[in-house]
C-alpha cells in the first residue's frame, strides 16, 4: 500500500504537469471506487488547476471551485500522459487538459477514491493528526499524547489521530533506527527516547521521499519508475536475516494485526 512517502513523491512528480494547466474533461471508467465517485467531481471541468497538496494520504488537486481529493488505495497510481494514448484494463479516472496532456488514475484493486471538496474539508479529512514532517510534530507533543497509553508503541505512531503517515514499513524502520522496541507501552517511553523516535520518523520518512518511495509491488513514481527506498530497508521484510547492528536474527510478530519486525538485541 502506498504510504506518505510514496504519496508525496507522487504529489511531486505530477505537480509541474498540473499547476496552471485547465482541466478539459474528467472521465469516469467506472461509478465506484473505495466509495462510490460523486458527481459533483465534474465541477473540476473548465477549472485552473491552482496547486497540488497532501493531507496525509490523501493528494488534492486544488482549483477556485473546489478540490479532486485523490486516495491510491492499496494499487493506485498516478501518470501524466499524451491524451491519445488509449487506457489500459484499470485505467480507470481521466482528468485530461487543454494542453493535450492527460492524468491517469490506474488501481487494479479499486480501493483507492476519487472525492469532491468545495471548501478543503470532507470526513475523510477529519480528526487527523499533525504531518510528521512539520514542526508540529514534536517529542513534547507526542510524549503528552503517550501519558498513561498502555498500547504498543508501533501502533501508537501508526495512529493518524496521533500523527499521519507514520505507515507499517515506515514505523518498522524508525523505531529500530531509534532502538526502541516496537512492543513496549507508549506510555513507557521518556522524554529522551520520545526524541529519539521522533527523530528517526522524520529522518526516515525524508530519506524515503529522496528516494522515491519504497516498491515492494504496486508502487511506481509518476513517471513509471520504481522507489529505490526498498534497498535501505533494514529489518522490514527481513525476518530471519542477521540484524544489520549485531547479527542477531531479526525477529517477526503481529503487533495490531500488521506485520512487526525488530532486533530484540538491538532495541529496548
Amino acid at each position: 500500500m502506498p504510504e506518505l512517502p510514496e504519496v508525496e513523491v507522487s504529489r511531486l512528480g505530477i505537480t509541474p504537469h498540473l499547476i496552471g494547466q485547465t482541466v478539459a474533461k474528467l472521465t469516469f471508467r467506472t461509478p465506484k471506487l473505495r466509495w462510490d465517485i460523486p458527481k459533483a467531481l465534474k465541477n473540476i471541468e473548465g477549472q485552473v488547476i491552482r496547486n497540488i497538496s497532501r493531507r496525509a494520504k490523501y493528494l488534492l488537486i486544488e482549483t477556485d471551485a473546489g478540490s479532486a481529493i485523490v486516495h491510491l488505495g492499496m494499487s493506485g497510481s498516478l501518470r501524466v500522459l499524451d491524451a491519445e494514448i488509449a487506457p489500459s484494463k484499470h485505467d480507470h479516472v481521466d482528468l485530461k487538459l487543454t494542453n493535450g496532456k492527460v492524468l491517469r488514475y490506474n488501481d487494479p484493486r479499486r480501493f483507492g477514491a476519487w472525492l469532491w471538496t468545495e471548501n478543503g474539508e470532507h470526513q475523510v479529512l477529519d480528526r487527523m493528526g499533525p504531518e510528521p514532517l512539520t514542526n508540529e510534530f514534536d517529542a513534547s507533543y507526542i510524549a503528552a499524547k503517550a501519558v498513561n497509553k498502555r498500547v504498543a508503541v508501533k501502533q501508537f505512531i501508526m495512529d493518524n489521530k496521533i500523527v499521519v503517515g507514520v505507515g507499517n514499513i515506515y514505523a518498522n524502520e524508525s523505531l529500530f533506527s531509534a532502538q526502541i522496541h516496537p512492543t513496549r507501552p507508549a506510555g513507557s517511553l521518556t522524554d529522551n527516547e520520545w526524541l529519539r523516535v521522533v527523530k528517526e520518523i522524520k529522518q526516515v520518512l525524508d530519506t524515503a521521499i529522496k528516494q522515491g518511495g519504497t516498491t515492494l509491488k504496486d508502487f511506481a513514481q509518476a513517471d513509471g519508475k520504481p522507489g529505490y527506498f526498498a534497498q535501505e530497508l533494514r529489518v522490514y521484510g527481513r525476518a530471519g536475516e542477521p540484524c544489520p547492528s549485531c547479527t542477531e536474527a531479526i525477529q517477526e510478530q503481529k503487533i495490531g494485526q500488521r506485520n512487526t519486525f525488530f532486533c530484540d538485541t538491538c532495541q529496548h
